[in-house]
């Protein structure tokens, strides 16, 4: 059965959101309206509709014209199993010692590394995404280098790729906490954690930041992932001083290269000294270190 979509884009989420709500009373009604960010800086957000029967394209016109927006793009939609056909096309990801696979490649896992499950249906963080595979890249690095932590928390965790990684890499003595502001995210990271063998290894929490009694109480932490956006990276860099002990590392992405200069700096104000800079296609990651 063939649906269909409808999407445009606009400046501000206020804006977005209320051409979503006007979305949902549209006649055919959609099954499904949502809004998202486009991560390139521009401030732009996407508003997509899906239908079953074909969109009144009367109708999209007039909410163009009452929002202010550019043109729906309408297209069909094939009827297919999406999330199989994403299993069948994602390869597994090598990040020096790291190895991120989807059970339908499990016959592939090479023997002496360390091998992460997570399969392509679950939340953002299956290690293909530039941002992701350089925190691993930068992890990998640290193990390398003789980096012992003992202490270990990943902010916006999403699958929780990062911090179960730190877990197999390091015998800790604590768990790795690992948190996110979505609900399902945490969920899709228990899931995780317990299908790789790591429950009692890291545990998995809702928060915002460090706004949780678990992580006020588990640093200073020795290495803090955060594999977020700009905007929340440069709100927690206070706490992420506050947070992270003398010597310790954090590792840094969800930025566009042209954003990292900024971060650099603001981070540098508050301590934390740029020790490496990477890139992966249009992203960035940085390993910073805490004075001290």
């Amino acid at each position: 059965m063939t649906t269909y979509a409808a999407l445009t884009s606009l400046p501000g989420l206020e804006r977005a959101e209320a051409l979503a709500e006007a979305m949902e009373r549209l006649d055919p009604e959609p099954t499904g309206v949502g809004v998202t960010e486009i991560e390139d800086g521009s401030g732009l957000f996407e508003v997509g509709a899906y239908f079953i029967d074909a969109p009144d394209l009367a109708g999209l016109a007039l909410l163009e014209s009452l929002h202010g927006v550019r043109p729906f793009v309408v297209s069909e939609v094939p009827d297919e199993d999406w999330v199989a056909k994403v299993r069948r096309e994602l390869a597994p990801v090598e990040a020096g010692r790291f190895f991120v696979y989807g059970s339908h490649d499990a016959d592939k896992v090479p023997e002496g590394r360390i091998a992460l499950l997570i399969e392509a249906a679950m939340a953002f963080g299956t290690g293909h995404h530039g941002t992701t595979l350089g925190c691993l890249r930068a992890l990998d690095r640290l193990v390398s280098d003789g980096v012992q932590p003992s202490r270990v928390a990943d902010i916006g965790c999403g699958t929780a790729v990062l911090a179960m990684a730190a877990a197999r890499a390091w015998d800790l003595p604590r768990p790795v906490l690992a948190s996110d502001i979505d609900t399902v995210a945490v969920e899709v990271a228990e899931a995780n954690v317990a299908a790789n063998d790591l429950t009692g290894r890291v545990t998995c929490l809702e928060a915002a930041g460090f706004d949780a009694p678990a992580l006020l109480a588990g640093g200073p932490y020795d290495l803090v992932f955060a594999n977020i956006l700009k905007g929340p990276l440069i709100a927690l860099a206070p706490d992420m001083a506050r947070h992270v002990a003398p010597g310790g590392w954090l590792i840094l992405s969800g930025l566009l290269r042209e954003q990292a200069a900024e971060i650099i700096g603001v981070y540098a104000a508050e301590g934390l000294a740029l020790d490496r800079h990477d890139e992966i296609g249009d992203w960035a990651t940085l390993t910073l270190r805490r004075n001290g």
